[in-house]
């Protein structure tokens, strides 16, 4: 089902996934219609969304200016996959329902390409929304440093918020559209394809969105489940991709630092919970992943004496939290 209303090709089309976002997707679409740069077309894609009512009613002043699709859920690599297959635009915007824009974040991110016309890929700083009264932006937490090669992304030197991505859409053709197999980190996948398919990405530093943290179904949620995506999707590129040595050596010793931090997590959850035994198994395992003197003293400290070993620990990780926050 579709609501298209189509005159000629514009320069870029906006794609956004919708599911369980009626009560945020005015927001989302104000800040899409009050971009300074105009020359584009907005999908919106209901992704079998149980919220279709509100979300339909919410939609209702925006019906005529949109192409709305309403498909079964496919998660957000299906519905970006949809969009994209409908999309007439040279170039990609994407923007999650959840998000918004500042008002030249088109006009900025298309004068990139306009001043390197080799660009195939650009994406840009954003605001990070929470209850927390303290506003971060990404890249405060995840610092974007150097080219974003294959390499980059993979070691998670370069991370790209993908409703800041502006894209040639060749480019992401060429790579393979988004893997609806996947569950989440559907983008991470998608951007490290990009990359090592040739795509020469740009960024720019100013804030040009806001990402809204506060959902509880959010798939981008923190923690051992999202490390355990990264590291799926990097032992999906060795299998995939025609790696070379190098890059499959990085690949493989980046997906045991993963392995590792995400049995460090559930470690630290069973110390909180008491369950010395098991923080043990899991700090033992995380240990032959990669072995660290911290963990190392952990493991000996809950076999000789549980209790503050436990205390230790959880005093060690408050003071690395506080330091890299």
């Amino acid at each position: 089902m579709t609501n298209d209303n189509r005159t000629r090709a514009p320069k870029v089309s906006i794609i956004i996934p919708s599911y369980n976002t009626a009560h945020l997707i005015g927001t989302c679409l104000d800040s899409v219609f009050s971009q300074d740069y105009q020359d584009f077309e907005a999908i919106v894609v209901n992704d079998g969304s149980p919220d279709t009512l509100k979300l339909e009613e919410a939609l209702r002043p925006y019906r005529e200016k949109i192409v709305y699709i309403v498909q079964a859920n496919k998660r957000a690599a299906g519905a970006r996959n949809t969009a994209i297959g409908k999309a007439r635009g040279e170039f990609l915007a994407f923007l999650d329902s959840d998000d918004s824009w500042v008002p030249d974040h088109l006009a900025t991110q298309m004068a990139m390409f306009e001043h390197d016309p080799s660009l195939d890929f650009v994406y840009a700083d954003a605001e990070l929304v929470s209850d927390n009264p303290r506003r971060k932006t990404f890249m405060e937490k995840c610092p974007s440093l150097g080219k974003a090669t294959f390499e980059a992304l993979a070691v998670e030197r370069c991370q790209i918020p993908v409703s800041t991505v502006v894209a040639r859409k060749s480019a992401i053709v060429k790579a393979g559209l988004f893997d609806e197999a996947l569950v989440r980190c559907d983008d991470y996948d998608m951007w490290l394809r990009t990359a090592f398919s040739g795509a020469k990405i740009g960024y720019g530093h100013k804030t040009q969105a806001r990402l809204y943290l506060g959902r509880p179904d959010s798939l981008g949620l923190p923690g051992a489940k999202m490390k355990e995506a990264y590291w799926s999707i990097l032992e999906k590129a060795v299998r995939t991709l025609p790696l070379s040595p190098a890059q499959a050596k990085l690949v493989k010793n980046r997906i045991a630092e993963v392995k590792a931090e995400s049995l460090m997590e559930e470690g630290k959850q069973a110390l909180r919970n008491k369950n010395f035994a098991e923080a043990r198994r899991l700090f033992e395992d995380a240990n032959r992943h990669v072995h660290r003197s911290k963990l190392t003293l952990a493991i000996r400290g809950l076999q000789l004496a549980p209790n503050s070993a436990s205390k230790a620990f959880a005093l060690w990780t408050r003071i690395r939290r506080r330091q890299t926050s």
